[in-house]
This record gives structure tokens, C-alpha cells and sequence, in this order.
């Protein structure tokens, strides 16, 4: 064995426990599979990796109103949404329902999310046309809009997925403008939700 192979291996090998290490419960520390759940951790706002028992524990109404919060699995393309009314002025943009009834959106950038408060009206305008707006659960569910091809495109989705659009685009973008990669890499992932049209945790 050469001394470059033997090396090899062994950074291999610290990669991978890095990996497993990083694969563990947040809650309970049990290790997790790479596909798992979250949980919104309110007072922080973070998202949290836990294991399925843990899961379970939180799948309930009464848990789910306090410090944490089960992120659900649905999404669902939207028809009948305008980003025009909601004031969107960039091509991206996820809006977030509070527990005081107000509605916060995020442009994704590649600085991170840029937050405001959403006109409240204009909301309420939108959500009366959409039933799945209407039911969308607090904190933890997103409208997701991409209106960069000029025709709207609308997702009810996990707020993990809006989490996994910041940091793609804070990876991909260079220069100015985003360079060559970001876009078409947002469009990917649009390309990838998959409609589950199954019931919201709430």
C-alpha cells in the first residue's frame, strides 16, 4: 500500500464518522436515517434533525404549540396565487404565517433571507381565493412563489424546504447577478417538489 492510498483512506475515514456524527437525533441523540424530520425550535429559530421516536412525541396539537414545533411533510402546487398582490418585486419569495395572525415573507439572497412584514390585506385577499393558504399551519409552512419565468409558480411546502432554497442560493451565487449556476439550479429545484397533497399537521 502506498503512502498516498493509506492516506487516503484514513481521510476517508474521518469524513465518514464527521458524517455519522452528524446524523444523530437532536432531541434524544439516537443516530438518524439521512431522510428524517425536524423540528422548529421557536425561541431560537432553528431547525432541529430528530429521530422518528421523536417525531412521534411532537406529531400531537397540544405538543406542537409550544417551544418546538413539528415541521409537516406536505406540498402542494398552488393554483389562483398571484404574486403581483402579495407586492413580490424579486423573482423569489416564502411567506410565513405568525402566531398573531401577521405574515412575514423572505426574499432568499445570497446574504441569507431578507424578512418584512407582509401587507396583511393583500394576504388575507390571496388566502380567501386558496384554501390550502387559508389552513396553512403557523410557523412551520411556507407559500413559496417563483415568478422569475413570468408565468407564478406557488408551493404550500415545510418551511425546511424554503431553509434548503437559502443555503443552494448562498452556495451557487457569484459575482453580482449569480452567475451561471443559481439559476438553473433554483429551477431544479422547483423541478423536484413533489405534490404529496397530504394532510397538515396543525
Amino acid at each position: 500500500m502506498t503512502m498516498t492510498t493509506a492516506l487516503e483512506r484514513v481521510v476517508r475515514r474521518a469524513a465518514d464518522r464527521r458524517a455519522e456524527a452528524s446524523q444523530r437525533c437532536s432531541l434524544c441523540g439516537s443516530a438518524i436515517a439521512p431522510t428524517h424530520r425536524h423540528l422548529l425550535d421557536k425561541a431560537k429559530d432553528t431547525l432541529l434533525c430528530v429521530c422518528y421516536a421523536c417525531s412521534v412525541l411532537f406529531n400531537r396539537d397540544a405538543a406542537s404549540e409550544g417551544h418546538y414545533r413539528l415541521v409537516p411533510e406536505r406540498r402542494v402546487r398552488l393554483t389562483g396565487v398571484e404574486p403581483a398582490i402579495l407586492g413580490v418585486p424579486v423573482g423569489l419569495a416564502f411567506f410565513v404565517k405568525q402566531d398573531d395572525g401577521t405574515v412575514v415573507a423572505h426574499y432568499p439572497s445570497p446574504a441569507g433571507a431578507t424578512r418584512w412584514e407582509a401587507d396583511i390585506d393583500a394576504w388575507t385577499t390571496v388566502a380567501q381565493r386558496c384554501a390550502e393558504l387559508d389552513a396553512m399551519a403557523v410557523d412551520v409552512e411556507a407559500l413559496l412563489v417563483n415568478s422569475r419565468q413570468g408565468d407564478g409558480v406557488a408551493w404550500l411546502v415545510p418551511i425546511d424546504d424554503c431553509y434548503r432554497l437559502v443555503a443552494l442560493i448562498r452556495r451557487e451565487w457569484r459575482g453580482l447577478s449569480g452567475g451561471s449556476t443559481v439559476w438553473p439550479a433554483v429551477e431544479a429545484f422547483f423541478a423536484g417538489l413533489v405534490d404529496t397533497r397530504r394532510p397538515a399537521h396543525r
